[in-house]
């Protein structure tokens, strides 16, 4: 919440834009709005193509997997499998 008293505060109050800061505002939020917009298509085509996999017969979870365990570092990825593998040793799973 903005303290008018609190002069470390970096937003400034509302009457204290000038036209520049108005402007630039403006612009973030356009900027925003249109990135938001295409987040909204991306989501949708995202969705096509899993309906699409999952179609032709793909396990869509697993496809997901993929997906993921491909963003990972290898090295990463690597040692968050070694930790999987304990984990299951220890519970009984392998």
């Amino acid at each position: 919440m903005y303290d008018a008293d609190d002069a470390t505060n970096p937003v400034a109050a509302p009457q204290a834009l000038t036209s520049a800061s108005k402007e630039k505002l403006r612009q973030f939020v356009a900027r925003i709005e249109t990135l938001e917009t295409e987040k909204t298509e991306l989501a949708e085509q995202l969705k096509e193509v899993y309906g699409e996999a999952k179609s032709l017969g793909f396990d869509t979870k697993a496809l997901r997997a993929v997906i993921r365990l491909r963003k990972q570092d290898a090295n990463d990825r690597a040692e968050a499998e070694m930790m999987l593998d304990l984990y299951l040793e220890a519970v009984g799973e392998i």
